[in-house]
């Protein structure tokens, strides 16, 4: 799988998950998060980064035994008190609070990609301070705004350079109506020849790559132009 660019001023994350899960290495990349993925808490001590780890996350929903074991090394090795989210299956939750010492958040698995690049944004921002990559949101939407990366309810968008900045502008704007000479000249930044077909092109092939359930983001507003806004299934 092809890594994301990394994005500066992150720190590095720790990720046990034996055998690794390619949607928990998926989504950390959609994140914009540096990560490496580690088989055991010697492993850890040896590719620590010279500025220590930012964080870790640690699945214990395939072999429970050895998930608790690293996130135990980890927290017996840093008394300031690494951030640590863990992955656990429903049947493991009346086991959490025996072990709430060794955790500070936790995201039941099988995981939405959403929910847990959520948990882990909001765990380091909150612990660490200013690791948390600059994003856009609405709704299932995600714009990473340092690594050009767009994806809708976990899955990511093949977006040309046009398509993101245009996609961009009206998600930063929610519920505000453009013309397509607003929209031209704000996210091409000139006068187009040619016009209005460029503005309605790229939404068309917006709505496309957004699928069925989420094109009604962009909404037609006859005789004017466009405006983002909540999907039709969304109410």
């Amino acid at each position: 799988m092809a890594r994301a660019a990394e994005v500066p001023g992150l720190g590095m994350l720790a990720v046990f998950s034996d055998p690794l899960s390619p949607e928990l290495a998926r989504t950390l990349d959609l994140g914009g998060y540096r990560w490496k993925a580690l088989a055991s808490a010697d492993e850890a001590s040896d590719a620590e980064p010279g500025t220590g780890w930012s964080g870790a996350v640690v699945d214990c929903s395939v072999d429970s035994e050895s998930g608790w074991a690293f996130a135990r090394a980890l927290r017996k090795r840093d008394s300031v008190g690494l951030p640590l989210l863990v992955l656990v299956t429903g049947a493991q939750l009346s086991d959490l609070a025996l072990r709430d010492e060794l955790f500070d958040d936790f995201c039941l698995s099988p995981f939405h990609p959403t929910e847990l690049e959520s948990r882990v944004r909001h765990l380091l921002w909150r612990i660490d301070g200013g690791t948390r990559p600059e994003m856009v949101e609405y709704g299932e939407l995600g714009l990473n705004l340092e690594t050009y990366q767009a994806y809708i309810s976990g899955r990511p968008l093949d977006l040309t350079y046009m398509e993101y900045e245009l996609l961009k502008f009206l998600a930063q704007n929610p519920g505000k109506v453009f013309t397509r000479e607003i929209l031209l000249s704000r996210v091409w930044g000139y006068e187009y020849y040619g016009g209005a077909r460029t503005v309605d092109v790229h939404i068309r092939r917006l709505r496309a790559k957004l699928g069925e359930e989420h094109a009604g983001l962009i909404q037609t507003v006859r005789s004017v132009g466009y405006r983002f806004g909540q999907s039709r299934w969304g109410h």
